[in-house]
């Protein structure tokens, strides 16, 4: 009777223990080295002093991001695994890939934070001959579906970025999917593919080591964070062509209330640090007007 005690009481200490009290994992669901897992970490260093708790970021690429995602949907509902995800598999991927996927991103996920908007950035070989958006129109013109261009699977913004461009400019282009962007950086650099549509986060450095070309930026018009870099929509071929994706922070459903709170004032209180701001504008991403979502 005693023992039984004992662990009823223990029990409930345990069931009482204020959040968190342990480690809390951050799913990315591409592969390490783009712009989502860049996030993640930049997001998961600062979180470890808010909450005081280890934050370990923790990589599972692959299915357009639905793997990583499905896992977190199927982690228990206690915080202590979140997804750092971004519009393609919590979004977008319902509309393409329908009853095959396994979860429902509205009904099995539950937004905590938005953390950040990324434009997506296209990147060539720089030994390719064309330098500025409309000379790799020029080209994809008259040689139909000898552009292939990476991202970081079917359906993401990325793969919606290659369309768009694709669909405005009448030209053919043949898309490669990929499990995360460092592979499709490095198979640009390597000259297995023409060119790839991804987040600036994730191209920075290569840009600046001079192992990828920038041609042009998604956004509406140069970003303050590389203005370095053309806008697509200042092109005469893709005159007003735009698209951006975004970053935030998710918990499986049935994730308690109280915890998603301490989850979303956590967040916000990492991105008002200076020193992160500066990381995320090293990043060329930049933060929303509010963080929370509502």
């Amino acid at each position: 009777m005693a023992a039984l005690l004992l662990g009823l009481t223990s029990g409930a200490t345990l069931a009482q223990a204020p959040y968190p009290s342990k480690p809390v994992t951050i799913v990315v669901p591409f592969s390490a080295g783009g712009g989502v897992d860049a996030m993640a970490r930049v997001l998961a260093e600062k979180l470890r002093t808010v909450l005081g708790q280890p934050v370990v970021v923790e990589n599972k690429g692959g299915g357009s991001g639905m793997i990583g995602a499905q896992a977190v949907v199927k982690a228990p509902a206690d915080g202590y695994t979140l997804l750092m995800g971004s519009a393609g598999e919590t979004a977008i991927n319902p509309f393409v890939y329908k009853s095959r996927m396994q979860y429902a991103p509205q009904a099995d996920l539950l937004p905590v934070s938005l953390i950040v908007k990324v434009p997506n950035v296209v990147v060539v070989n720089p030994k390719l001959p064309y330098k500025t958006i409309d000379e790799l129109i020029a080209y994809a013109r008259a040689n139909p579906g000898k552009v292939r261009y990476g991202t970081s699977g079917v359906g993401n913004p990325q793969h919606l970025s290659g369309e768009l461009m694709a669909r405005q400019a009448g030209v053919q282009l043949t898309h490669v999917p990929y499990r995360g962007a460092s592979n499709q950086l490095l198979d640009v650099i390597a000259g297995n593919i023409e060119m790839t549509f991804v987040s600036l986060a994730g191209a920075r450095q290569f840009i600046k080591d001079g192992k990828v070309r920038a041609l042009g930026i998604t956004s509406q018009g140069k970003s303050p964070l590389a203005p370095e870099i053309p806008a697509i929509s200042d092109s005469t071929s893709l005159k007003g062509y735009t698209l951006e994706n975004w970053f935030g922070l998710f918990a499986p459903k049935g994730t308690p209330a109280p915890v998603v709170t301490r989850l979303n004032a956590a967040v916000a209180k990492a991105l008002k640090d200076p020193k992160l701001d500066t990381r995320l504008r090293e990043l060329a991403v930049r933060r929303p007007r509010a963080p929370a979502w509502s």
